[in-house]
């Protein structure tokens, strides 16, 4: 009897002590994958019987705490089938793998969306994923999910700038270059400063910043379609220099004249386009779109993830319900195959072109492909190709953090294209509704621009911005030469910073004198005060031969605050981007003098972009420490 009242008292303290220190936690471990054996973000993981659940992160891997070394769990997955009754155990890797739904005869559509087909080839599903093959060259995709442990990386790309340098007129008096329509660069920009940051150098493109606003040119007469201009003024910030401005402005056509449209929809649904700023944004763009359509007008929708698939064909305007439909119904999940999408996207326009009608296939992505064609060489050459089809590319930039702005620019630009970053709905509506037509028909395509500068007049210049628009002399008489479109209703301007003759500077470097041969300047007096001509070359939308137009720039002198409220405008912006840049070329400009110089320029501010603009430029000083 003694023996048990010794051991109750210490049975009770071993129960106590289980309270008081619990046994330590098993650790559960797991990974998540899809039929490629990629990893799935996002897939929720339920304990059976119990409320626990947890989440994959980026790298489809999870972790959970339990008393029990093994668990019952199951996983679901959106667009995947769930799995249930699974057992995940501690002191290993568990593995689990989600197969996309077998599709039903009766669900066409929603097997257009879970199931794509390409080429006879199916995205894996549970009976063929013993067939399948991982595919070449695959990359894990850019997941929206993360861990408070494994933060998403910042996998943003963009083309290194070199700031433009001045050049000599005597020894290079020719300036060629392509347009530019592009306004990318400053929507980008403008969400970078929205949300409390300045953005990357080589993010700040100044010619897309310039041509994001609307400037008050005349209209072109007669059957060319858009109209030259020019100015000359002193430079703001550099005393000493001048700048020329040189300015096209297209026809503008009423939307009710516009021919039919014949457009594709090309609709990236990967998984990296699961943030709010990116497919339900797009869904929202594309309604607005939708909105503008004509009965004439056609609209087919070709996604692409793993595979890509058509999954509603060619639809008139008139039916606005099934095409909205069609959109608001994509979910986004997987890899990203961009090259199949583009393949399949052009294949769709052609088998429906319209002779002498817009077609144009609207890709809107972040850029991130993986899957397949996905280097920059290898998207560059197939866009080439398709190009000649006749079918025209716009390019829509959607969400941050893994935004592929090199990519989207080269598809443009090979593409007989243009370039916007759709940062919010009211950017959106700007390129979409109010810019329709300038958007999405071309007047004109490989514009390009050639000046002579006179070295009597000009001992320099520099060309501010375009600098991956530069062409060869040579390029400027070469029709197989690819250059920039221009829209309905668009305007294209560049500024130039001129060195009159007999100023010194410190930006031209001295050169030797040549050995075998000698520059000479031809004494023309009625050439005498001119200060430049300017030549251009286009063709027709369907046009293989360009034609040439001449126009020579005579000697002007106003000072800053005599020039035109666009040009003054055009300059703030200029000295805005070299700010931002941090250019070397900059002089005395700083966000002080830049936002008075913006504010006085403002004029007639239509859709108070010009106000926008100037808030962000006060916003830039006080990041930057210089209001």
């Amino acid at each position: 009897m003694k023996k048990l009242y010794v051991l109750f008292p210490a049975f009770l303290l071993l129960i106590l002590a289980s309270f008081i220190h619990p046994p330590k936690p098993f650790t559960i471990q797991g990974v998540v994958e899809d039929a490629w054996q990629l990893p799935l973000a996002g897939a929720e993981i339920r304990v059976e019987g119990a409320k626990t659940s947890v989440r994959t992160d980026k790298n489809g891997a999870f972790k959970l705490e339990s008393r029990d070394s093994c668990l019952t769990i199951s996983i679901t997955h959106a667009n995947y089938e769930p799995l249930v009754g699974q057992i995940a155990c501690a002191g290993a890797t568990n593995r689990f793998a989600l197969f996309v739904p077998e599709p039903k005869a009766e669900e066409e559509k929603d097997m257009a969306l879970m199931e794509i087909v390409v080429a006879g080839q199916a995205a894996p599903s549970r009976a063929n994923a013993k067939k399948s093959k991982q595919p070449a060259g695959v990359m894990a995709p850019y997941i929206p999910y993360s861990s408070d442990d494994a933060p998403a990386m910042n996998t943003e790309n963009y083309d290194v700038i070199v700031d433009n340098r001045f050049y000599a007129t005597n020894k290079e008096p020719l300036s060629t270059f392509s347009i530019d329509v592009d306004a990318a660069s400053y929507s980008n920009l403008r969400r970078f400063i929205s949300n409390g940051t300045l953005p990357p150098k080589d993010a700040v493109r100044i010619e897309e910043m310039i041509n994001y606003f609307t400037y008050e040119y005349p209209e072109p007469k007669g059957d060319v379609p858009f109209e030259t201009l020019s100015e000359i003024a002193a430079c703001p910030w550099q005393p000493s220099h001048q700048l020329l401005k040189v300015a096209l402005q297209g026809k503008r056509i009423p939307t009710e004249n516009l021919p039919a449209s014949n457009l594709v929809f090309l609709i990236d649904v990967s998984g990296s386009m699961d943030e709010p700023n990116k497919l339900p944004l797009l869904k929202s763009s594309f309604k607005l779109l939708v909105d503008q359509l004509r009965p004439q007008d056609k609209v087919a929708v070709v996604v692409y993830a793993g595979a890509a698939g058509l999954v509603l064909p060619p639809t008139s305007g008139a039916d606005k319900p099934r095409i909205k439909e069609a959109i608001e119904d994509l979910r986004a999940g997987g890899s990203t195959a961009g090259g199949e999408g583009i393949i399949l996207a052009y294949k769709t326009a052609r088998e429906h072109l319209v002779k002498g009608g817009n077609n144009r296939v609207i890709l809107a992505t972040d850029g991130d492909f993986n899957v397949g064609a996905s280097s920059d060489a290898e998207m560059v050459r197939l866009i080439e190709k398709e190009r000649e089809s006749g079918v025209f590319l716009t390019v829509l930039g959607f969400g941050m953090g893994n935004y592929k702005d090199n990519k989207m620019q080269q598809l443009a630009d090979k593409g007989n294209g243009n370039h916007a970053y759709i940062d919010n709905l009211s950017e959106a509506r700007k390129v979409l509704v109010n810019e329709f037509g300038g958007t999405l028909f071309t007047i004109a395509k490989d514009v390009k621009i050639q000046i002579e500068f006179n070295p009597a007049q000009v001992r320099g210049y520099r060309l501010l911005g375009y600098e991956n628009r530069v062409l060869a002399a040579e390029d400027f008489n070469d029709d197989k030469k690819d250059a920039g479109e221009l829209g309905s209703g668009h305007t294209v301007t560049a500024l130039y910073e001129i060195i009159p003759a007999g100023v010194n500077s410190p930006f031209l470097a001295s050169v030797d004198d040549l050995k075998y041969q000698q520059t000479t300047v031809k004494e023309n007096p009625s050439a005498s005060k001119e200060w430049c001509t300017i030549k251009l070359r286009y063709k027709q939308p369907s046009g293989t031969e360009s034609r040439l137009l001449e126009q020579v720039v005579k000697s002007q002198k106003q000072g800053f605050d005599q020039a035109s409220a666009d040009f003054r405008w055009a300059a703030s912006v200029a000295a805005f981007g070299m700010l931002l840049r941090d250019s070397e070329y900059k002089g005395s400009a700083d966000y002080r003098s830049m936002i008075r110089w913006a504010q006085a320029a403002s004029g007639k501010d239509t859709g108070g972009y010009r106000a926008e603009c100037i808030r962000m430029m006060e916003n830039a000083a006080a990041m930057a420490g210089n209001r």
